[in-house]
């Protein structure tokens, strides 16, 4: 790890990345939390995640041919994140 991080030319830029990606998700966590206490939002949000997971896993997990395409989605995923 110290020897990836040695490896970075503009550490001022991933550390503003990295603060900025906290107060992402401490403001999130707010914003979920103010949810949670509107009375009947919080099942209308449960029903969407339901609702999303099972569309997820009928477009992506039912079929082997769509799993192969998850695959190889995500493993473009990686090697753009990568730069590799």
């Amino acid at each position: 790890l110290s020897l990836q991080w040695e490896s970075v030319e503009n550490k001022s830029t991933v550390l503003v990345y990295g603060g900025g990606a906290l107060v992402t998700l401490w403001f999130s966590a707010t914003i979920v939390g103010a949810i949670n206490s509107v009375p009947l939002l919080p099942k209308v949000m449960e029903l969407v995640g339901l609702g999303y997971t099972g569309w997820f896993v009928y477009r992506y997990l039912l079929f082997k041919s769509s799993r192969k395409e998850l695959l190889e989605d995500v493993e473009e995923l990686k090697k753009k994140i990568t730069g590799a």
